[in-house]
């Protein structure tokens, strides 16, 4: 715990480095929002195959609010992941259940953050409202 508390506030140092503090987490407050929404997107969605499309899209909008949003991303996201293979593990046992898709989600997660075009992963016929 102590060695993720170093890494976060490691972290935040480097990504405030070149602005202020107000700023970066006004941008990371923004770009947290902009997960929370793909991530009720998806949910209220509800469509086959669109998880990537999701991911891709929330680290895009949260990226694009400057390097707070992309710190806020990466962490929701590397966090999202680890839970999900920690909950795994529980249910499947080591049996590699998900790991495939984990590294997946995390490639549509850092096709966002960099700022590609999130519409790459969007599965056809998903309504324009997302």
């Amino acid at each position: 715990m102590k060695l993720f508390r170093g890494l976060v506030f490691c972290s935040l140092v480097l990504g405030v480095s070149s602005q202020g503090w107000f700023s970066f987490l006004g941008e990371a407050a923004q770009g947290a929002q902009d997960m929370w929404r793909a991530y009720f997107d998806m949910k209220e969605a509800n469509y086959k195959n669109s998880d990537k499309y999701f991911h891709a899209r929330g680290n895009y909008d949260a990226a694009q609010r400057g390097p707070g949003g992309v710190w806020a991303a990466e962490v929701i996201s590397d966090a999202r992941e680890n839970i999900q293979r920690v909950t795994d593990l529980f249910k499947h046992g080591d049996s590699g259940h998900g790991v495939e898709d984990s590294k997946n989600d995390q490639f549509a997660n850092e096709w966002g953050r960099s700022g590609k075009d999130p519409n790459h992963f969007r599965p056809a016929g998903l309504p324009d409202k997302y």
